[in-house]
């Protein structure tokens, strides 16, 4: 009787072992990519020599999660910090809330879009429209919250 009881015992332990290793799967993850960005040359309403560069574009959901609180971002990569009129400039502070966007909730497969301004910014000595955009321009995904379920 006692043999059997070790057996049992031990058998109810490796069952409850093999079961609890098994359940330990991988969570599921979001992954959230940019699959459209465009850049536009808009004048500043308040400076009328002022131009800032706009971007607008999609960020969709290609993970296996839900995913909430998406924030996206631009970066002129050859844009200078320098105020040098005529040139295009960034500023090295802390991104104001202008110019992000935030997407509240992204459904696994869904695409939103996302608009913010002032990617970089150009003083000029005219109102005529700048030649040319910068070089190296980029909408990055700052932050997202996987939803857990």
């Amino acid at each position: 009787m006692i043999f059997f009881s070790r057996q049992m015992i031990i058998l109810i332990f490796c069952f409850m072992l093999a079961v609890s290793l098994f359940n330990c799967g991988k969570p599921k993850e979001g992954k959230v990519i940019i699959s459209d960005q465009e850049f536009s040359i808009q004048q500043d309403s308040k400076y009328k020599r002022n131009w800032v560069i706009d971007a607008k574009g999609k960020v969709k959901n290609v993970g296996d999660a839900d995913v909430k609180n998406v924030v996206v971002t631009g970066y002129c990569e050859s844009c200078g910090e320098a105020v040098i009129i005529g040139e295009w400039f960034i500023s090295d502070i802390e991104k104001m809330p202008n110019q992000m966007d935030t997407i509240a909730y992204l459904p696994v497969g869904a695409e939103e879009e996302f608009s913010f301004t002032e990617v970089a910014l150009m003083i000029n000595q005219s109102e005529k429209t700048p030649d040319k955009m910068p070089d190296k321009m980029v909408c990055k995904i700052l932050s997202f919250e996987t939803v857990q379920k």
